[in-house]
């Protein structure tokens, strides 16, 4: 009859299908992503469990560095590898038998006296402690100098007026001295609050190497990377399905063609 043709051309992109959404690339990108995240986050954390040993701190003998109620991170460590200037945790029948955080000033060896010019003195040494609470002494009492016996370690809290440390010990056999035995782990991170890495003692330097940090923020970097690949991953389909959907919407929008 001659009468106009009503056939419309197909919407550009495929239309409204039911098929998979987005291309093959970008799923398979996309499985890849979440895949690999999920070891990096869950290795993560396996690593960190494997390595570090929580504990939450009663006392405010550690004050400023660490206060009473803070959650720390040690890393698990042999006692041989404790060097000056180390917060760790240890436990020791003399002093309560329950796991305690002190600083080792001294270690086998070492003499270690207080306090001349108000400083702690270590081999012969002053000891500038930059972590001591600003305005307070070394020590609130001299000592007498202090031999420290090979495979021992002499600690101390940073406050000073309010920690039970080897001072409270000098009359036992070991001179209030530690078997390195004794620890357990290094402190390496107060985790909550958030006060981050403890800083490095440097003060301790001109007598020997300091202890390197452990592997604290390269475990962190893992479990962020993980969760972002993941979340990236796993936004892929919404975000395809949507951008198909527009598309759609705008093919359908388009006039129709005639003939």
């Amino acid at each position: 009859m001659g009468g106009e043709s009503m056939t419309h051309t197909a919407p550009r992109g495929g239309g409204t299908g039911t098929g998979p959404v987005g291309s093959r690339t970008g799923q398979r990108l996309s499985g890849l992503a979440v895949a690999l995240g999920l070891v990096l986050f869950l290795g993560g954390f396996a690593w960190g469990a494997v390595v570090y040993r929580p504990y939450t701190v009663p006392t405010s003998s550690m004050t400023p560095t660490i206060d009473a109620g803070d959650r720390i991170l040690a890393q698990r460590v042999d006692g041989a590898d404790v060097r000056r200037g180390d917060v760790v945790v240890f436990k020791d029948a003399t002093w309560a038998n329950a796991p305690m955080v002190k600083r080792v000033v001294a270690i086998g060896g070492d003499t270690v006296s207080c306090c001349q010019d108000g400083k702690l003195k270590v081999n012969g040494k002053e000891i500038d402690e930059t972590y001591l609470p600003k305005g307070t002494p070394a020590e609130m009492g001299n000592f007498p100098t202090v031999t420290v016996p090979k495979g021992r370690l002499f600690l101390l809290g940073d406050e000073r007026g309010n920690s039970v440390d080897s001072t409270a010990h000098l009359t036992d056999a070991a001179s209030g001295t530690v078997a390195r035995s004794a620890v357990d782990a290094r402190v390496d991170a107060v985790v909550w609050p958030m006060k981050g890495m403890l800083g490095r003692p440097t003060g301790f330097e001109p007598l020997g190497a300091l202890s390197s940090p452990g592997p604290l923020r390269t475990i962190t970097a893992l479990v962020i990377a993980g969760a972002v690949l993941v979340l990236g991953g796993g936004a892929y389909g919404p975000i395809a399905k949507r951008a198909d959907a527009a598309r759609a919407r705008r093919a359908s929008a388009e006039p129709a063609g005639a003939r």
